[in-house]
């Protein structure tokens, strides 16, 4: 939790805030099918939902008052990796610091799988 106080109070915003907003700009970008997440019965990648895209994601509160973020996705087939990652990286960060006013000093994108058709 990050909690930000000024002059007429105090804010107060959970790690599930920052999942959701993160996990909705990673699916905008082009070439994303969703949010991906490693079953532990059988070990293979799922896609997520629209409504638990989050589980996709992970927060890490810094010392600093900054957050990284860690991002499972599902891409679809014959889009550049390398481009699409970069582009998720710039996306979440610039939307989630937007939307809550912390930071992001990090956004690691694991692709999990890629979708062919």
């Amino acid at each position: 939790m990050v909690k930000i106080e000024n002059e007429k109070g105090m804010i107060s915003i959970t790690g599930d805030v920052f999942t959701t907003l993160a996990g909705d700009a990673a699916t905008n970008c082009f070439g994303v099918k969703g949010m991906g997440a490693r079953s532990k019965a059988d070990g293979l990648v799922h896609l997520l939902r629209r409504e638990s895209m989050s589980r996709g994601v992970s927060v890490s509160f810094n010392d600093d008052g900054s957050i990284s973020l860690v991002l499972h996705i599902v891409i679809d087939h014959g889009v550049n990796i390398k481009v699409l990652a970069g582009s998720i990286m710039n996306e979440v960060s610039y939307k989630v610091s937007k939307a809550t006013g912390v930071p992001v000093s990090r956004v690691d994108v694991c692709v999990d799988s890629i979708i062919i058709g």
